[in-house]
């Protein structure tokens, strides 16, 4: 079993390591947060008073952090300098590919080896250990990686080098995006024109409009008992962090001079909702937006 280091012990982090406790691995984790080291401590792991700290005797370290800044700022020169050679780096922020590609070129100058691994399926998904894994980097350190990996996720999947997790993350989440507010505007007509929202639903799900936010995230309330639109729009994949991603995908679209029209019109309506005080609520909440009265 692996010495591990987990920097971030959020929503995601925080079940995600306590995963890795639970298959054998020694876990040894930081967060700003007293109450995530409480919780990760109650569980196995054991508790660093600084991410140096938690990463001195780490075979590997993975991170989960908010931004591409946070990432930045942790694996600067002087902390991957007090790393073992050889070190594994697990990067399972969701962040923008050019900062992945600068931390993990940074790494691999000073002995040690790197991955981005961003992931999809939430927290349900980070609890229950059933995640999707995107990962980009060196075919050999992906091999490495895996049965890490697969001690928290279901799926892995080999992207590409450097920065391609990223970037085939920022893809399915823009699509997501779109079907999303698509499925939202085809269900709104239909209810405007008396139709029942349920039968709707059943009857797209059996045609050409038939997608994910359908099949198990409806975005209309008492639809599915378990979508978060059934509970008020709470839980599940929030406005912020959907609108985070968007932006993350526009800038991809700049950087390579790639038409995104439909992305860019997601990312200004989930904008406009989040800064309506909604950002905090599942992005299925888009709903909601487009439901106003003309």
């Amino acid at each position: 079993m692996s010495n591990i280091a987990f920097i971030g012990l959020g929503n995601m982090g925080g079940p995600m390591a306590v995963n890795l406790i639970k298959k054998g691995h020694h876990v040894m984790g930081f967060d700003l947060s007293e109450e995530a080291l409480k919780i990760l401590v109650s569980e196995g792991g054991q508790a660093a008073e600084s991410a140096v700290a938690a990463c001195k005797d780490a075979d590997v370290v993975i991170s989960m952090l908010p931004s591409g800044k946070h990432v930045a700022d942790l694996y600067s020169e002087e902390f991957i300098s007090s790393l073992k050679p050889n070190t594994l780096l697990i990067d399972s922020s969701t962040i923008d590919a050019v900062t992945a590609r600068t931390v993990a070129e940074l790494a691999v100058s000073k002995g040690c080896r790197m991955i981005d691994a961003p992931v999809s399926g939430g927290t349900a998904g980070a609890q229950a250990g059933t995640l999707t894994f995107i990962v980009g980097g060196k075919q050999e350190d992906y091999e490495k990686a895996r049965p890490i990996l697969k001690c928290m996720g279901q799926n892995i999947f080999h992207a590409g080098e450097s920065g391609a997790g990223q970037v085939a993350k920022i893809c399915n989440n823009m699509l997501l995006a779109i079907h999303m507010i698509g499925t939202s505007e085809a269900i709104n007509l239909g209810v405007k024109h008396g139709l029942n929202p349920q039968i709707l639903s059943e009857i797209m799900q059996k045609s050409s409009g038939k997608n994910w936010s359908l099949d198990v995230y409806n975005p209309y309330p008492g639809v599915m008992e378990n979508a978060p639109a059934s509970r008020n729009y709470s839980g599940g994949f929030a406005v912020d962090l959907m609108t985070k991603d968007l932006g993350l995908a526009a800038e991809a679209g700049l950087e390579t001079k790639t038409s995104t029209p439909l992305g860019n019109t997601a990312l200004n309506l989930y904008r406009m909702w989040s800064e309506s005080g909604n950002g905090k609520t599942d992005f299925s909440s888009i709903i909601q937006f487009l439901n106003r009265d003309l």
